[in-house]
């Protein structure tokens, strides 16, 4: 029953390959469990609380991705967005948690109405083939930067801007697991991404017992950690946002932004994500966007009352699906992965970052396959793809890339005489990237 209603066997796919890509999505995600609650934090919304409201709105917003639209996409609080709530809104512009989590709310009330009357398909049938690719390839590169980051491989540097890290105990541990999962996975084993994670960490046990020092990964010399096995939820952010306050004049700019930023997030990781697993539908559009832009603005609507910052789609969800997963049961899974940890928070110390970094990075490599589909032989094509493919990482953001992708498109088309080309969606699209780069 259940592989009828999620279509597995049509899909090429076995329950257990959806089950071992659901956990394999998690296990790339659920740091955000405790990073999320953590910038929260420096924006005044209780740590445990944060926590709390984590882990329900990711339990809730993956269940109803995976079946009511039936995409293998995790749904989890974005990050960017929880620090454009903590240190943008709150901070910079002087509101209360409170008031941000009601303007949290107003902009997912219009995600909503945009997901409602199918916007969305103004904007996808307008975003170009080649640029498609390239957003694909752009996020493809940033998962593995974050992998690279994660695990301090890559590190900055005053002169330099960045550059790799002296070798130590640590990284020649993560160096020795990445070198195992690209083994597993040239090899073919089923869940090899997964299986990485765990030999990764097992490898980590020994640092800060027996050899090296770790206490750069979160203050303490060893890796893996036993924190204890319980935790009591805290509700206490459940409720607390001021729809009321958060609707004065000033603020209205910080609805927009989040809005725009959460919308261009969403279509961007569609977008990607369907790219890189052939999830598409018969014009080649993302399959099931509809429904997908309405869960996440579903998603993006109940993170407030919960208590945090807006939801989305997270780009890790590309982990499950270069395992092989294809329908909903991902990410139903990868949902219910998160539903133990209202009570079980602890026992995310006993997975570091760095066993989770290779799987990133590999993700990295599978998604940057959509770069030979680029018409790179068109100059006015070519240009706005690889800004796209470059600033993606770069600027470390999704929406910045995109956002002068999808600009320099309309302004090259319009340079080169081209502008005939350039569907009128496309515009408003321009227009509104200016304006979001402005004010970010």
């Amino acid at each position: 029953m259940m592989e009828r209603f999620f279509g597995i066997r049509a899909a090429g796919s076995s329950t257990r390959v959806e089950v071992l890509a659901g956990i394999t999505t998690f296990l790339t995600s659920m740091y955000i469990i405790v990073v999320n609650p953590a910038v929260l934090a420096h924006g005044g919304v209780p740590f445990s609380a944060g926590l709390t409201a984590t882990v329900m709105v990711s339990f809730f917003g993956s269940c109803a991705m995976g079946l009511y639209a039936r995409n293998p996409v995790l749904v989890a609080p974005g990050m960017g967005m929880n620090a454009l709530f903590a240190f943008v809104m709150v901070h910079g512009g002087g509101m209360s948690w409170q008031t941000a989590l009601g303007c949290v709310f107003w902009s997912g009330v219009i995600f909503a109405l945009l997901a409602l009357f199918n916007v969305r398909k103004l904007v996808v049938d307008a975003i170009p083939e080649n640029l498609r690719h390239a957003v694909s390839c752009g996020i493809g590169l940033f998962i593995s930067l974050i992998g690279l980051v994660n695990a301090k491989f890559i590190v900055g540097d005053p002169v330099t801007l960045v550059h790799s890290a002296k070798l130590n105990s640590v990284l020649l541990t993560f160096l020795a697991g990445l070198a195992l999962t690209i083994f597993l996975v040239a090899r073919r084993i089923k869940g090899a991404l997964m299986l990485g994670i765990v030999l990764t960490t097992v490898l980590a046990i020994p640092i800060g017992r027996w050899w090296g020092d770790g206490s750069a990964y979160g203050g303490v010399a060893t890796l893996v950690n036993w924190q204890g096995l319980f935790a009591t939820p805290d509700f206490s952010a459940m409720g607390q946002l001021d729809l009321i306050g958060s609707l004065k004049l000033a603020y209205w700019p910080f609805i927009f932004v989040m809005l725009f930023t959460s919308f261009f997030d969403a279509l961007s990781t569609f977008m990607a994500v369907s790219d890189a697993g052939n999830l598409l539908d018969e014009n080649g559009h993302p399959r099931n966007i509809r429904q997908s832009m309405r869960v996440d603005a579903f998603s993006a609507l109940v993170s407030a009352p919960l208590g945090t910052s807006p939801a989305n789609a997270f780009i890790e969800s590309a982990a499950g699906i270069s395992q092989g997963g294809r329908t909903g049961l991902v990410a139903v899974v990868a949902g219910l992965c998160f539903l133990p940890f209202l009570f079980l928070s602890p026992l995310l110390s006993l997975v570091p970052a760095i066993a989770t970094a290779p799987a990133l990075i590999l993700v990295g490599v599978f998604m940057i396959e959509a770069i030979t589909r680029i018409e790179w032989q068109r100059f006015d094509e070519a240009v706005p793809a690889f800004i796209a493919i470059l600033l993606i990482p770069l600027t470390y953001s999704i929406t910045d890339g995109v956002a002068y992708g999808f600009l320099s498109y309309v302004l090259i088309k319009l340079a080169t005489g081209k502008a005939r080309e350039v569907k009128p969606a496309m515009w408003v699209i321009a227009a509104l990237a200016i304006w979001l780069l402005a004010h970010l």
